[in-house]
């Protein structure tokens, strides 16, 4: 049971990387497009999971405080 964590982990933050990265191509907000992007190759540079959520909820909010 514990090895599909990180698998969920990776659909969901692909999936907020997909909607911050579609955001993010509006002029003026590339601290989404880039925040997308990361949230989109975090699942592959990390498979554990205590940092995969680590990072992927602080990348979820980054876009928030840069402007």
């Amino acid at each position: 049971m514990a090895e599909t964590t990180p698998l969920l982990l990776a659909l969901v933050f692909g999936s907020v990387g997909i909607g911050y990265l579609v955001y993010g191509r509006r002029p003026g907000k590339r601290a989404w497009f880039y925040t997308g992007l990361a949230l989109l190759v975090l699942p592959y540079l990390t498979t554990a999971t205590l940092p995969l959520l680590s990072l992927g909820v602080i990348l979820l909010f980054v876009p928030r405080f840069i402007r």
